[in-house]
């Protein structure tokens, strides 16, 4: 039967190569949306860790999404954190979310208080602020501009020198300092986010319920970084997982179609052999049997394809847009290979079926 099987895909190689790219794209299409997703989402929240915080403390109603809130609160509230026991720094940073071309977070800090909440930047090139105008960014978006220290950026409507390009993974991509970005946005003497150092990671849930018993502070959104991460999940992002059931529901519909299509000619063009067949005894089940077979090795190529075209492209966009992060996990490699399988079943169930009730005779009449 596995003979029969690939003699049957040979016969019209055009038409299986057709089918094998349109189960590869359909793999393709769920790999790296979703990968394009979970590795954004990933990547903000190892920039998170990056900083080096215990607990981050944020104004009133704020998203637990970084830069959504703006500058609301005063910059004193960093006086009221430091007196707390167990913290042994705070750095307040104004947020401010860029949708002028990408969309993005610029960090308004105080580098000396920054630096004390986790290990120091660390220069690629250049070195920090020397004015007011002057700005750093990360080696993946100098890498993906072309900048290095001296040139001029345009931002928020200002002109600013890059003066150092620093290592990724600090919160942010671009740094300004923070009276700066306070009178960018109106937001002079107030802050977005409250970073603050413990003396021992344990205590992060003592420290959030001192904040929370804090007077004026009642009310403040405060969060450890363990509880941070937890919500930095699919199912906690707003439409997430609408999106990615979306992204699958199209690709299975691509699978299904093509695969139908592809398995209801081949049972027209084969009516007198599926005679043939039948009169030398062979049952309904047998020919269901070599149509699904069919359709399954044309699935297990496409994934195949699908997957190789899938690193490919990962490694094109890694290469031509750095700040793009596609992560790729075996557990969406599997996900993406049992929808392939299973679009590509239900798309060959009914031209299967069509073939396992022919009558011989009529079958073997067929011109």
């Amino acid at each position: 039967m596995n003979k029969l099987v690939i003699s049957n895909l040979l016969n019209r190689p055009i038409r299986s190569i057709i089918s094998v790219v349109a189960i590869a794209v359909e793999v393709t299409l769920i790999l790296l949306i979703v990968g394009l997703s979970v590795g954004i989402m990933n990547d903000a929240r190892e920039r998170q860790v990056g900083v080096g915080a215990d607990v981050m403390v944020q104004p009133p109603g704020s998203s637990f999404l970084a830069g959504i809130t703006g500058s609301p609160v005063s910059i004193k509230v960093a006086d009221k954190l430091r007196t707390l026991p167990h913290v042994t720094a705070v750095a307040p940073v104004v947020m401010n979310l860029n949708t002028s071309g990408a969309i993005e977070v610029i960090y308004g800090i105080d580098l000396q208080s920054f630096n004390t909440i986790g290990a120091p930047f660390r220069y690629l090139a250049g070195g920090p602020f020397q004015g007011p105008n002057d700005i750093l960014v990360d080696d993946y978006f100098a890498s993906q501009k072309n900048i290095k220290p001296g040139d001029q950026l345009e931002l928020l409507n200002r002109t600013f020198r890059v003066s150092g390009i620093v290592e990724h993974g600090k919160g942010a991509r671009k740094f300004v300092p923070m009276a700066t970005l306070q009178d960018l946005t109106g937001a002079q003497g107030k802050a977005s986010m409250f970073y603050v150092k413990l003396d021992d990671p344990n205590n992060a849930d003592a420290v959030v319920r001192s904040v929370k018993a804090t007077p004026g502070m009642e009310r403040f959104a405060v969060r450890s970084l363990r509880e941070y991460l937890s919500m930095m999940t699919v199912s906690n992002l707003p439409g997430f997982s609408t999106f990615i059931n979306v992204v699958i529901g199209v690709s299975v519909i691509i699978g299904f179609i093509v695969i139908f299509q592809s398995m209801y000619t081949a049972v027209m063009e084969r009516t007198r052999e599926i005679g043939i067949l039948k009169s030398l005894g062979a049952g309904k089940t047998y020919i269901v049997n070599v149509i699904l077979r069919e359709t399954l090795v044309l699935a297990l190529a496409g994934i195949a394809v699908g997957i190789a075209f899938s690193w490919a492209a990962r490694a094109g966009i890694l290469q031509k847009f750095p700040l793009m992060r596609v992560q790729m996990t075996g557990e969406w490699i599997l996900r993406a290979a049992i929808i392939a399988i299973v679009g590509a079943i239900f798309g060959a169930i009914y031209p299967a079926y069509k073939a396992a009730q022919k009558d011989p005779i009529d079958a073997l009449a067929y011109e």
